[in-house]
């Protein structure tokens, strides 16, 4: 249990291994070059490094209008974590996809929680959990990741309330630190300009 705590909670928080909260499985391929202005929404692994900064995603940026019949599409509280990556470090990055039907493309681990907010568990798996996931990361010039190393990672979880309560908290924070960094952009662009 945590020092810092929401007053209306109590009681411990459980360990529990990936494998037994979820479903783990593998996005389908879409390549970068089968984006599109228009379509079906769409995320790519090398997006999770370059567009999707915060731990949820809210606004999918990529469209494809590739025949989808045979792709994943995620159901909202779906957290990805890309297969591959340059460090073990850098694979270990976790996004929680908030809206249903998105398409998911190959080269993303699925993690379909089962009563357990996906916002909450994005943020301990980029936390605390990153380091554990790093080291079952496997390779040296390229690193890959699959469901069957992430199984048995364990997180530490209250209850769904209390998760979607501190989920909620860190995103706040979240957002107000982003518009903290903007200000300070845009005031040192009038410093340079």
């Amino acid at each position: 249990v945590p020092n810092l705590r929401f007053p209306e909670f109590e009681g411990e928080w459980q360990e529990k291994r990936l494998s037994d909260i979820a479903d783990l499985s593998k996005g389908i391929g879409i390549s970068k070059d089968q984006l599109s202005a228009d379509g079906e929404p769409c995320i790519l692994y090398g997006e999770l490094y370059t567009k999707y900064k915060s731990e949820t995603i809210k606004e999918v940026i990529s469209k494809t209008n590739i025949d989808n019949t045979k792709l994943v599409k995620s159901k909202a509280n779906d957290v990805i974590i890309p297969c591959s990556g340059e460090t073990a470090e850098e694979i270990a990055t976790a996004r929680c996809v908030l809206k249903d039907d998105i398409l998911l493309g190959g080269d993303l681990n699925i993690i379909r929680l089962h009563g357990y907010d996906g916002s909450f568990m994005s943020y301990q798996l980029n936390g605390k959990r990153k380091y554990d996931i790093a080291k079952v990361a496997q390779g040296v010039s390229v690193v890959h990741l699959y469901g069957e190393h992430l199984k048995n990672i364990k997180t530490i979880n209250p209850s769904l309330n209390e998760q979607k309560k501190i989920a909620n908290l860190l995103s706040l924070l979240d957002e107000r630190i982003s518009t903290q960094n903007k200000i300070i952009d845009k005031l040192q662009s009038l410093i340079k300009g």
